[in-house]
């Protein structure tokens, strides 16, 4: 098949790999232009880039795909079909329409569960055990194509974004390949998809990390998970950030509860204390958290043992709202 493959970030890395040892002549691969990065602010190639140049691609960096010279280009190449993954701009209809067979578009989620920018943070944030990957025709909706194929997965308990990104992206891969054979085939029915049913995974935000310690600890924990690499869960320890990298929830007392309420004791602290200090557990709105691995900001990542003893933790300290 003869193809335009769209993409941006690591995440798209895996698809573009396959698609090529599938024996598909990819056209051309569309990229966000390189921008600023690192402390140099360098202008820096995209993993998407990198990857196209290391398979010998030709790559085209149009700062609105929507742009008349930018969809000509897209005429000219005359593709059975196009790919997309995490390209990071909407695709006019325009564009869309010139593709035989479509727009095939690989999502992190089992739709129409977690349409939109982020459905491996939010899915891990919202407590989900079970996500997926779903290749769907795009349209001019946001996530909101016919469906091809899904493949479903479970989410560990302590898994982060990152790990289940890593696996999502093989698991995407190796669907879109699946996909493209059935298009040729014929062999798939596209399935629309019920809106009823859809939920939606926003573009995060720096403040999406603030921890409310009022909240239940694996509410929180789901956030740390979930919030990996950017923009991180962040707390205020003695008027600095402090960003969690690894938790665990713990079986200790809840905030409130007096003895004859339940089985568990009564407790006098305030979400956002320590209930202990080696090693260090935050009561929380409900349960309590350990912390594992933490960053003062300015700081290296470093235990929470090594933090908790370079600090010299006690009873007094609390964590509270992040400056952010």
């Amino acid at each position: 098949m003869r193809l335009v493959f769209l993409g941006t970030p690591a995440f798209a890395v895996p698809t573009l790999d396959a698609i090529v040892q599938a024996g598909h002549e990819v056209a051309a691969v569309l990229t966000q232009p390189d921008r600023p990065s690192g402390r140099g602010q360098n202008a820096a190639a995209s993993p998407v880039k990198q990857a196209a140049l290391r398979l010998g691609l030709t790559v085209y960096q149009p700062e609105r795909v929507r742009r008349p010279e930018a969809v000509e280009y897209l005429r000219g190449i005359a593709c059975d079909a196009m790919v997309v993954v995490g390209y990071g701009q909407i695709i006019p209809q325009v564009a869309i329409d010139l593709a035989p067979l479509g727009i095939i578009n690989v999502h992190a989620s089992l739709l129409p569960k977690y349409r939109g920018a982020g459905p491996i943070q939010w899915a891990i944030m919202r407590g989900e055990t079970r996500t997926g990957v779903t290749t769907m025709r795009i349209d001019a909706g946001l996530d909101t194509g016919d469906m091809l194929l899904k493949a479903e997965t479970g989410i560990g308990p302590e898994e982060n974004a990152v790990e289940l990104g890593a696996r999502l992206a093989a698991m995407g891969a190796d669907l879109l390949v699946e996909t493209l054979e059935g298009l040729r085939a014929g062999r798939i029915v596209a399935e629309k998809q019920d809106d009823a049913q859809a939920t939606l995974a926003p573009l995060l935000k720096k403040e999406d990390g603030a921890i409310d310690w009022s909240e239940p600890a694996q509410t929180i924990h789901n956030r740390v998970r979930g919030l990996q690499p950017w923009p991180g869960a962040q707390t205020g320890f003695r008027g600095v950030p402090l960003h969690l990298w690894k938790t665990r929830v713990v079986p200790v007392p809840n905030v409130g509860k007096s003895a004859d309420e339940g089985v568990r004791p009564a407790t006098e602290k305030s979400p956002g204390q320590f209930a202990g200090l080696k090693p260090p557990v935050v009561v929380c709105g409900e349960g309590s958290l350990e912390l594992l691995e933490v960053q003062l900001e300015g700081r290296k990542r470093i235990s929470a043992a090594d933090f908790a003893n370079g600090q010299r933790l006690t009873d007094n300290d609390i964590l509270g709202e992040p400056r952010i």
